[in-house]
């Protein structure tokens, strides 16, 4: 039924936009999705790396404040291997499947030429494994367990210097694959003044070798001033710690040395308030997107073109592709 004269709008790129008599229903449509999201859960998946020791399992346990009993790794290696596993953790009703992936003896070997490789390797196969999910006959997406890696923290050595040549080459056989955040990590163990230096260091070889992190987004106004802010805070210099230490008359998760205390959630000793906040309150969603509109999209074209696939056929008449999402 049209809309009564007085209730129409101008129209815009094609479309009239028209004023409502009365309430319809589809204002409900966002709570609908919250219900379902929930209902389904949610996936993550964090690829952590860093060399042996370097306190990437301190760290995750930090961030969800748990223990997930990741095994020692040991030194001696003969290559790098990638170690995944998966939690179930619940919050507010909220399930959250994590699944996290330890580069064991990362850094280790003598020759570090090809160190990078198995961790492309583990990447594209998560990237074809959905691939070939999405490309079945009868597919079942919205029970399929996700693996796509959807963050790397990568943990850098508080040498107060400069990135190691390993770092680097990793870091830009990586950033067409995965949203990297770089972090320094132990970083009570250089001064403040050090600190600052070093970080300014960091992002300017990351600029001058072209390799591109990830940037927390501010197109969106809600987090855009905070996002903003953060991404001048990069790399983020971290301490972890799941130990608790009594100070005044609150327990703290702290690290605690014979010349002091080491706070992990006061933001005047380090920044693990901030990745924490950008990583799991703020941006979760968006890495997750970024995970499938860029990273995923770009192996899909690229493998879909080896297969035979082309969007312009004979006559450079248009191909469309269609590739259905049945969710």
């Amino acid at each position: 039924m049209a809309a009564p004269r007085g209730d129409r709008q101008p129209q815009s790129d094609g479309y009239r936009t028209l004023s409502l008599s009365g309430n319809v229903g589809f204002g409900s449509l966002p709570d609908q999705l919250v219900r379902k999201s929930v209902k389904q859960g949610f996936c993550f998946n964090i690829l952590c790396i860093g060399e042996t020791g370097i306190g990437k399992s301190t760290l995750v346990n930090s961030l969800f404040n748990t223990n997930f009993d990741d095994p020692l790794s040991t030194h001696f290696l003969p290559n790098v291997r990638l170690r995944a596993q998966t939690y179930e953790l619940q919050e507010s009703n909220v399930n959250l499947k994590l699944t996290i992936i330890n580069t064991v003896g990362f850094g280790d070997q003598i020759n570090k030429e090809d160190s990078y490789q198995p961790i492309v390797d583990y990447i594209d196969a998560q990237f074809e494994a959905y691939l070939q999910e999405e490309l079945k006959i009868k597919r079942s997406l919205s029970s399929y367990h996700d693996t796509r890696i959807h963050v790397c923290l990568y943990f850098i050595s508080p040498t107060g210097h400069s990135l190691k040549p390993l770092d680097l080459l990793t870091m830009k056989n990586l950033d067409s694959k995965v949203n990297i955040i770089p972090i320094i990590s132990k970083a009570d163990s250089i001064s403040k003044t050090e600190l600052q230096k070093f970080k300014k260091k960091i992002m300017s070889e990351l600029v001058s070798h072209d390799v591109q992190i990830y940037q927390f987004p501010t197109d969106d106004e809600t987090v855009s001033k905070i996002n903003t802010i953060m991404n001048g805070h990069l790399p983020f210099a971290v301490v972890g710690s799941t130990e608790k230490v009594k100070i005044g008359n609150k327990m703290v998760r702290a690290r605690q040395y014979p010349w002091g205390i080491v706070q992990v959630e006061n933001e005047n000793h380090c920044d693990f308030v901030k990745l924490h906040e950008m990583l799991i309150c703020t941006n979760m969603e968006d890495l997750r997107e970024q995970t499938h509109a860029r990273h995923y999209e770009l192996y899909r074209r690229c493998r879909l073109e080896e297969m035979g696939f082309r969007d312009v056929g004979p006559g450079n008449r248009l191909v469309r592709l269609l590739v259905f999402h049945i969710e």
